[in-house]
């Protein structure tokens, strides 16, 4: 047996849910789904139709309605849910939460984007230096551990449709792309990879010039497993038929 888990940026979850959302979840049926870039407050949703769905639902927004957040859809109850990350800065954007299992954690992370300009860059890799020395501490206490998200980076050429244009670009940059590689060698499996190792495989398109039609793309959404998970990772895809956002949902399977 298998535990499915999603990792998926719905840009929006009210409009998301317009696109068909909850019906895709009722037919799929996944066991956890880890949602980033919500978008909303709880009292702006009917959590009830999760409920009905069978999850359990856990809930970090952003200060700032209309903005950022995470959130847990959970088949399994967990543990232990811990919102945030104890930084300020941060969890006022609703970035990280992490739900605790039997035999494994998972943390759910939307890591920012510096594509906005030199100040939000400038946090962005103050994020990721942060955020590093964060990850370390938790995975001394939860040597299983999943951390998945939008990573905001893609990490080799083979990750993005044109490495060469966007070399200078946020998401793409050297400092950015080094970042990955040097928590990879922390302790950490980018699960698709471990997998699958082809090319035009991609989780975000640019809403322009039909990008996502072509397979313009950027894979920038990841489950990273720690090494100590390795003889539980039972599979990996990225589920780009999938149209609810600009993202797509990408798939960990793990021993159940």
């Amino acid at each position: 047996m298998f535990m499915k888990i999603i990792s998926y940026n719905v840009n929006g979850l009210r409009a998301a849910i317009r696109k068909g959302f909850l019906d895709w979840l009722d037919q799929e049926g996944y066991d956890i789904i880890c949602l980033q870039e919500i978008k909303a407050h709880t009292e702006q949703l009917d959590i009830e139709e999760f409920d009905k769905l069978g999850y359990h639902s856990y809930w970090m927004p952003a200060v700032k309605k209309g903005y950022s957040g995470v959130a847990i859809l959970s088949k399994p109850q967990p543990q232990h849910v811990e919102y945030g990350c104890g930084m300020e800065v941060y969890d006022t954007e609703g970035r990280v939460i992490r739900a605790d299992y039997d035999d494994f954690s998972l943390m759910n992370v939307y890591m920012p984007s510096g594509s906005s300009g030199d100040y939000r860059q400038s946090f962005k890799m103050k994020w990721l230096e942060d955020f590093e020395k964060y990850a370390k501490v938790i995975k001394k206490d939860h040597p299983k551990l999943v951390i998945c998200g939008d990573y905001n980076i893609c990490h080799r050429p083979i990750d993005i449709h044109d490495p060469v244009r966007n070399k200078k670009s946020s998401g793409f940059l050297p400092e950015e792309r080094e970042w990955v590689s040097n928590f990879l060698e922390g302790g950490f499996i980018d699960t698709f990879r471990y997998f699958d190792g082809s090319p035009n495989r991609y989780s975000w398109w640019s809403y322009r010039a039909r990008a996502r039609e072509k397979n313009l793309g950027w894979r920038i959404d990841y489950h990273m497993a720690t090494q100590e998970m390795e003889s539980d990772l039972a599979g990996a895809d990225i589920l780009s038929e999938v149209k609810h956002s600009d993202h797509c949902p990408v798939l960990l399977k793990i021993q159940d």
